[in-house]
């Protein structure tokens, strides 16, 4: 089998990569790298038309960037490869930072979090005695299927069976985990 035509390849791929179409730009990118696996312009290829699924503008910026540096660097590919690796880690970090920020805020907007709201009960000495006393006012926000397990069973326990299926119902929305959603039936379903 004959190998591609590396320049003409690596011309398309770039003009497909300006015109946006990114995975189309990989595919061609990748094509050179299978038969030329050294080709640096199609590492940078690859790794820009990536990047550029998820955010374009930073994507033609370095893509800009590197044709500029290309010719007069030696270690072209490296500067691009940090650049790259630095942007990720910036931008973890700063997803870290305000994930961090949501989950300490979401208790002060009108709803408390599940284990606050298990504090709640304690205090109150009954499932049903605590929500009732929050149901019209407040939301209970779970975060995690182990939270949404205790307080469909709750539910069902304290005498909201009703209502503790009918989230159930809109349960495949947020977890798409169907033998999870089929248990707490079955759960429902013993409580009498």
């Amino acid at each position: 089998m004959s190998k591609i035509n590396k320049n003409k390849m690596l011309k398309l791929a770039e003009l497909t990569f300006l015109d946006e179409n990114y995975i189309l730009s990989l595919q061609q990118y990748g094509l050179v790298l299978h038969d030329y696996p050294e080709s640096e312009e199609a590492k940078v290829g690859v790794y820009l038309s990536d990047l550029g699924l998820e955010n374009s503008k930073e994507a033609q910026a370095i893509f800009d960037y590197y044709y500029l540096i290309k010719d007069e660097e030696k270690d072209a590919l490296k500067i691009i490869d940090n650049l790259i690796n630095k942007l990720f880690i910036t931008k973890e970090s700063i997803e870290d930072i305000l994930s961090k920020q949501i989950n300490n805020n979401i208790d002060y907007e009108d709803g408390i979090s599940y284990s606050d709201f298990k504090d709640l009960i304690k205090s109150r000495g009954s499932f049903k005695r605590a929500f009732e006393d929050i149901m019209f006012s407040t939301e209970v926000i779970i975060r995690n299927k182990e939270d949404f397990m205790g307080f469909i069973l709750d539910l069902s326990d304290g005498g909201f069976k009703d209502m503790a299926l009918s989230y159930l119902d809109n349960a495949p929305i947020s977890f798409n985990d169907d033998q999870f959603i089929y248990s707490l039936y079955e759960k429902i379903e013993d409580i009498k």
